[in-house]
């Protein structure tokens, strides 16, 4: 089993895995992660770059992607391994980077969110759903409240499908009927002039996620433009 990601979301997937019997092949994380002793570990900055070693190491044919910022090419995706994706983020509607997504998930009012299990494909966030772990968003809920919650439904989503995904028994789930959506830095800008909307403050309210999203805490921290 491989694992590609960064971050205490990464660690915990790593180290349920490992506790329900499964063997680690390899993880792979950024250059400054801070990493637990006992686990295979390479670093780089993009893991596309030492595909065929990366693909060699998997013995069960699973490869999970955990909090990874990289988007995987077609030397990993279509290498014949399973490739799966937890995002923190109902799909269709709310792909790309986490972040922006609640931020904007808050600014249109939703009352649900979810983690969502798929596969990984070229695209980003585009291959097919496997499994949703859904949550509700409360009326004074922040971004920091979301985005923790998402957090725990992305975990509680690994160690729910972690047996089908090595016995290779998920299926894709019936299409939501969503409109697809794609959530990236280039709407910083929407979002940062939206501040007269009265769900802005709940939506900018990062919290103790701030440090770990520095260009979006700095479009909300900017001064409006004239």
């Amino acid at each position: 089993m491989i694992f590609i990601g960064r971050g205490a979301l990464l660690w915990r997937a790593v180290r349920s895995a490992q506790a329900a019997g499964h063997r680690i092949d390899l993880v792979w994380t950024d250059p400054d992660e801070t990493v637990p002793d006992g686990f295979p570990v390479r670093r780089g900055h993009d893991v596309n770059s030492a595909s065929d070693s990366v693909v060699a190491a998997c013995t069960d044919g699973v490869v999970w992607s955990v909090n990874n910022p990289t988007i995987l090419r077609a030397q990993i995706v279509e290498s014949g391994l399973r490739v799966l994706n937890i995002h923190n983020g109902p799909l269709p509607a709310y792909r790309g980077r986490p972040e922006i997504a609640v931020v904007r998930a808050l600014l249109a009012g939703e009352n649900r969110y979810a983690a969502t299990l798929h596969e990984v494909d070229l695209g980003v966030d585009t291959g097919a759903v496997l499994a949703v772990e859904e949550f509700g968003i409360g009326p004074e809920d922040t971004f920091q409240d979301v985005m923790m919650s998402g957090l725990r439904a992305c975990h509680s989503l690994f160690e729910r499908t972690l047996p089908a995904a090595v016995a290779g028994t998920l299926t894709p789930v019936p299409p939501s009927g969503d409109r697809p959506g794609y959530h990236g830095l280039r709407d910083l800008a929407d979002i940062a002039a939206r501040r007269d909307d009265p769900r802005y403050a709940r939506a900018s309210a990062l919290g103790v996620f701030a440090p770990h999203y520095p260009e979006l805490a700095a479009a909300l921290a900017a001064e409006p433009q004239p």
